[in-house]
């Protein structure tokens, strides 16, 4: 059983209907036209960019997700294409995109990198990465996210990750996000924007 299929099977818009703020700030470092939203949700985020005039494609590996994406962007008027993909097994295209982001994909520790490279390798060199997810320290704010340690994330972890590329943003400590039910007041997030390294 998929329990993010069920949570998506409601009327209801789990996280709301509005973009996730860090996105809504940091929209304007994207470049070029193609943007991929990975573990998108109920496409919040790409139906936002859609709306921006990005030409985005938005991954999840709950079909109840994909589908509320498609009827937010009916909505708005707006195209998204959507595609089933389980990120840790399925294999992304490489250099594909100008953008790629991902706002609270929740993995295990063990996982976390695999994904992280994927964003990599999905975007062209020079192309923007975009990350808000929870850090470890969500724990004691019990404000959304996992209820494990083990599925929230190290700042130095993640830092690490970027290792030899352009960080233009990266932040680490308390934001108030106000996100549908789930996502209610003050939460710890780490922040990352950077750009892919060029080939040279």
């Amino acid at each position: 059983m998929n329990p993010w299929n069920e949570r998506f099977g409601l009327d209801e818009y789990a996280y709301g209907e509005l973009p996730n703020v860090f996105i809504e700030e940091q929209a304007h470092r994207l470049k070029g036209e193609r943007i991929v939203a990975f573990a998108e949700g109920e496409g919040r985020n790409a139906v936002f960019l859609a709306r921006q005039g990005y030409r985005v494609t938005a991954w999840d590996y709950a079909e109840n997700g994909l589908k509320k994406t498609e009827k937010l962007a009916k909505r708005f008027q707006v195209q998204v294409e959507t595609e089933l993909k389980d990120l840790l097994h399925d294999s992304v295209p490489s250099e594909a995109y100008d953008g790629a982001f991902m706002v609270f994909g929740h993995f295990p520790k063990a996982d976390q990198k695999i994904v992280f490279d994927k964003l990599l390798a999905v975007v062209k060199p020079g192309g923007i990465i975009m990350l808000e997810v929870y850090s470890e320290d969500q724990i004691r704010y019990q404000t959304g996210g996992p209820k494990s340690v083990d599925m929230l994330y190290n700042p130095a972890d993640v830092l690490a990750w970027t290792s030899g590329h352009e960080v233009l943003h990266f932040f680490y400590g308390e934001q108030r996000r106000e996100e549908g039910r789930l996502h209610t007041g003050v939460g710890h997030v780490i922040q990352v924007v950077l750009a892919k390294k060029q080939r040279f």
